[in-house]
């Protein structure tokens, strides 16, 4: 959620791929949709689930940020699905926290298009765009996701119920 990466992306995650002075997680073409290097830019929430987990990784080999119940395979990828029903919340999807950070980007920020497209690793459609456009804006995306932890880590605001006036009998 605080990386706005692929389910697929982040089950696969090796700790080779993880830069924490440098704060960024490279993912691999061969891990990518695109089939492109990506470079996510980790918040500092993001590392602190990193360093929480760090003490479990084993000392040798290059093993997966998120290991699996089965020796060398990482999480299933039914597991985050499966813990959002555990919390009676069958009603999300993990693939909705992308779409959610896709409409915070839109709706919340004045967040370009093309940095808050290069954050969820889309690809570029028009072909004279794609051309010209050589950069990954990744200062400007580091910055959109510390942006974006920081709403992720807030309280939802409370509602609250307001009595409803009965209508008069007169209209």
């Amino acid at each position: 959620m605080l990386t706005a990466t692929r389910t697929g992306e982040t089950i696969g995650a090796r700790w080779s791929e993880v830069d924490m002075d440098a704060a960024v997680w490279t993912v691999p073409a061969a891990r990518m949709k695109a089939g492109r290097e990506h470079r996510v830019p980790l918040s500092d929430a993001a590392l602190a689930v990193l360093r929480s987990i760090a003490p479990l990784r084993p000392e040798a080999g290059d093993d997966y940020v998120f290991p699996g119940r089965v020796a060398d395979k990482p999480l299933s990828s039914m597991a985050m699905l499966m813990l959002l029903r555990r919390m009676k919340r069958g009603d999300l999807t993990v693939h909705g926290f992308r779409s959610a950070f896709r409409d915070w980007c839109e709706e919340a920020t004045s967040t370009p298009h093309a940095v808050s497209e290069a954050a969820l690793a889309h690809t570029i459609g028009d072909k004279v765009e794609a051309a010209y456009r050589r950069g990954d804006l990744f200062a400007k995306r580091a910055k959109l996701m510390a942006d974006w932890a920081d709403f992720c880590a807030k309280a939802p605001a409370s509602v609250v119920a307001l009595p409803v006036a009965q209508a008069s009998a007169t209209g």
